[in-house]
C-alpha cells in the first residue's frame, strides 16, 4: 500500500503557512498546480520576497496534528499490509507528523537551507510516487495507492488499483477512472476487498 501525506493523512503544511502568514498565494499546492517545480519556484520566490525562513515553516508545523482519523486508519492498514507513504513533502518538514503518525516508513524530498533559509529543494528523482510504485510492482507486489491531488496520479495509474481520497472536485473530474472516497471507513473497505 502507498499513501499520500498531506491532505490525506495529515492538513496540507503549505495552506497552514498561508494562513498563518496572511500570505494567499502560499496556498497553491499539487491540487491546483500539475507541475511541481512551477510550484515550488513559486513558493521559494514568496518565501524569499517575505524573508521567511525554514524554521517559521517548522514552528506552523509543529502545531498542526493528523487528520481526525488518521492514526487509527494507518494502524489498520499495517495491521493488514505493509505501508508506504509517498509525498512530495521535505525531510525537513516530516519528522513531527511522522511521531504523530506512529512513525510510518516515509519517501520524500529534502530543502537546501542555508542559514534556516530555504534556498532549493532536492527531489529524490522526478516523479518518484509513480517510479517507487513501479519498482515495488517490479518487485511483485500488489500495490494499492490512495491520493488526493495531481502529483499523485501517476502514482494510482501505476498502482494495480488507485484510490483518490479528499480529493478537489478538479482532479476527480480529470481522473474519473479513480473511484473517490472523503472518509477512512470506506476506503479501508476498498483497500481490504483489494487485498
Amino acid at each position: 500500500m502507498t499513501l499520500d501525506l498531506e491532505g490525506v493523512l495529515v492538513p496540507e503544511i503549505w495552506i497552514a503557512f498561508a494562513e498563518k502568514t496572511g500570505i494567499p498565494e502560499l496556498k497553491r499546492t499539487t491540487r491546483d498546480e500539475p507541475d511541481y517545480d512551477i510550484l515550488m519556484r513559486g513558493r521559494l520566490k514568496i518565501l524569499d520576497e517575505h524573508g521567511l525562513k525554514l524554521s517559521q515553516i517548522q514552528e506552523v508545523i509543529g502545531t498542526l496534528k493528523p487528520l481526525p482519523g488518521a492514526k487509527e486508519f494507518l494502524d489498520e492498514i499495517r495491521s493488514l499490509t505493509q505501508l508506504i507513504i509517498l509525498s512530495d513533502t521535505f525531510e525537513q518538514f516530516a519528522k513531527p507528523l511522522m511521531r504523530q503518525l506512529g512513525w510510518p516508513t516515509l519517501f520524500c524530498h529534502r530543502l537546501v537551507v542555508e542559514n534556516d533559509r530555504i534556498v532549493n529543494y532536492q527531489l529524490r528523482q522526478p516523479n518518484q510516487k509513480q517510479k517507487s510504485v513501479a519498482a515495488l510492482r517490479s518487485l511483485n507486489y500488489k500495490v494499492i495507492a490512495g491520493g488526493d491531488s495531481y502529483n499523485d496520479t501517476t502514482m494510482l495509474l501505476e498502482a494495480n488499483k488507485g484510490f483518490l481520497f479528499h480529493a478537489p472536485d478538479n482532479v476527480k473530474r480529470e481522473f474519473p477512472q479513480f473511484q473517490a472516497f472523503d472518509d477512512y471507513p470506506r476506503l479501508l473497505d476498498a483497500i481490504r476487498r483489494e487485498l
